[in-house]
């Protein structure tokens, strides 16, 4: 399925959008009006635009339009003389916009906290990505819908319901104090990587990947890495997901069916993704205090082993390993454990893999989890053992709601058949 072509002003409009809305929010503060003001700039946008040309600087336009929409706004609704004061002040009572001082507003304050408004803990998991999205991530309602298999009305519903619980709960809009911030950074980070991990591997539908969705992830976490640069994890997962991306290409044949890593043609990664990600890495590593590990920076320097073996056979696993081991100390976790039994399998044969995969089988967790059973399949191909290894398959394939990754294991399934 081709990809929708994007208008050039909504490509605009996704990567000004949080900007703009997140000045709005500091000055009417309340994020259903900010986006209503927002989104009728962007209106105006696609109505003046294709007449007058884009502006030189779009983002500025857009900033400018919406403050001076919210100005008249609040100045119809007669709302806190202090806030109608304050805006006031930031802009000049002219009805003609000033782009430029538009331009040299600083938003990186405005756009932190927005940041953490979107992913607050009084909302749930789903809606904070939803809003993430919407609010920064400039998405429609039927774009995220979409991605997520859900449908518009869900994700309408979501998004009304988490402003709602905002303003309700009357969130300040502010960054949290030293305190609270690296639990609550570590919510927003959760949430990107949430978002990314959607695109890389689709949880359902017709489609292996969603790479615009990995892409908007990559956004949100490289704002996030300027924004905090002091925070080891910010620049660990953009390495992570740069690393990651890099093969995007390579992870689907012609025909749109998954190629797995070991059998992807390493000449179609992206190497200056790679190069961004290592960089990346490196700033992680360079801020991490006194050498402290982290799950972001242990799984971006598993990525990184991948992105610096030219051929799959020069693969370190041997430290792949020692570092997913590293990982289920910091982060124990029967997921992690059982991709260090892939490691383990393809460092010192699958016997020991497999040893691994069998002592964590009967762990709740993985209860209805797809790749328990084509790990296992896969494992038990390796040692001969044909026809359990095609039940794994034909049982991962039953389980999983993908239907390009159905048909690959179907297929893998029928291979172990005609061996045994």
């Amino acid at each position: 399925m081709a990809a929708r072509e994007i208008h050039p002003v909504e490509a605009i409009w996704r990567a000004e959008a949080g900007k703009v809305i997140a000045r709005l929010v500091r000055l009417v503060r309340d994020v259903s009006l900010a986006e209503e003001i927002a989104q009728e700039a962007l209106v105006s946008a696609l109505e003046r635009w294709p007449e007058s040309g884009v502006p030189d600087n779009p983002g500025a336009w857009l900033m400018a339009t919406a403050k001076h929409r919210a100005i008249d706004e609040l100045r119809r609704l007669r709302r806190v003389a202090v806030k109608h004061e304050a805006i006031a002040q930031e802009s000049d009572s002219s009805t003609t916009p000033d782009f430029e001082a538009a331009a040299d507003d600083d938003v990186g304050d405005d756009l932190l906290r927005l940041v953490f408004v979107a992913c607050h803990p009084v909302l749930p998991r789903d809606a904070q990505v939803a809003l993430t999205l919407r609010l920064l991530g400039g998405l429609s309602t039927g774009e995220i819908a979409r991605a997520f298999l859900v449908s518009e009305p869900t994700i309408a519903q979501r998004i009304v319901r988490a402003k709602k619980t905002l303003a309700d709960k009357q969130i300040p809009f502010e960054v949290p104090s030293a305190g609270e911030l690296g639990p609550r950074l570590a919510a927003v980070l959760e949430v990107v990587y949430l978002v990314f991990n959607e695109g890389y591997s689709a949880t359902a539908g017709e489609e292996w990947m969603r790479p615009a969705l990995c892409e908007d992830a990559l956004r949100l976490g490289r704002l996030l890495a300027e924004l905090v640069p002091a925070e080891p994890d910010t620049h660990a997962l953009v390495a992570l997901m740069e690393i990651q991306a890099s093969r995007l290409r390579a992870r689907v044949g012609p025909s749109g069916e998954p190629v797995l890593l070991l059998e992807q043609d390493r000449s179609t990664w992206d190497h200056e993704r790679i190069r961004r990600g290592l960089a990346a890495l490196l700033r992680a590593e360079e801020t991490a205090r006194a050498g402290r590990l982290t799950p972001y920076l242990v799984q971006a320097q598993i990525a990184a082993c991948h992105a610096r073996a030219r051929a799959a056979a020069d693969t370190d696993w041997s430290r792949i390993a020692a570092l997913y081991a590293a990982l289920s100390q910091i982060a124990p976790s029967p997921v992690v454990e059982l991709n260090r039994a892939v490691a383990l399998s393809m460092a010192f044969g699958p016997a020991v893999g497999l040893e691994l995969v069998d002592a964590i089988a009967d762990d709740p967790a993985l209860a209805g989890y797809h790749l328990l059973p084509s790990v296992r399949g896969d494992l038990l191909a390796k040692l001969g053992r044909f026809e359990e290894a095609r039940a794994e398959l034909e049982r991962a394939a039953e389980l999983t709601q993908n239907e390009r990754e159905h048909a690959l294991l179907l297929e893998r399934a029928k291979a172990c058949g005609k061996t045994s």
